[in-house]
């Protein structure tokens, strides 16, 4: 005689009736939220969403006597970078376009992109804002601006307890 085997009911979910068009929705209301996600950064590498608009990676430190920002701008020409400098605040804007135009027997392609960004931030320190230099190599920008004399004499010692 066989033997009977023990059997264990099986665990009864509550069954989800689905909306046919639930997956649209979702996209519609992704796309009302930030209209460029569908876009996505991905059309432009190295870039990220800022809310609704393409920024770049930009770090911002102190090193010796100078404040340095540097901003990556993969695939952008100088000429289409502007740098705004103030006292205690530096804006970094550019514009980028890309066209690929490609046409073989039998197969033909043709993208554009397009892009623009303007990113501001405070200074952490006092600067000279007239003695800033700017270099742009490899797709990486890099500011330095010297600190003023009073802003290097700040330097503070934190006693821990």
């Amino acid at each position: 005689m066989r033997k009977k085997e023990a059997r264990v009911p099986a665990k009864a979910e509550p069954t989800r009736l689905h909306w046919p068009f639930e997956g649209v929705e979702k996209r519609f209301e992704d796309f009302i939220r930030r209209p460029f996600s569908l876009a996505g950064p991905a059309w432009w590498p190295g870039l990220r969403e800022a809310g609704s608009e393409i920024a770049p990676s930009i770090d911002i430190y102190e090193e010796g006597d100078d404040v340095v920002v540097k901003a990556e701008l993969p695939g952008m020409k100088k000429e289409n970078i502007e740098v705004d400098l103030t006292d205690d605040t530096i804006t970094i804007s550019g514009e980028k376009k890309k066209e690929e135009k490609i046409e073989r027997k039998g197969y033909y392609r043709h993208e554009r992109s397009y892009g623009s960004f303007a990113r501001s931030f405070s200074l952490p320190s006092e600067v000279r804002t007239d003695e800033a230099k700017a270099e742009f190599k490899d797709g990486v920008l890099e500011i330095r601006i010297p600190k003023t004399e009073e802003a290097k004499k700040k330097v503070k010692k934190v006693t821990i307890h």
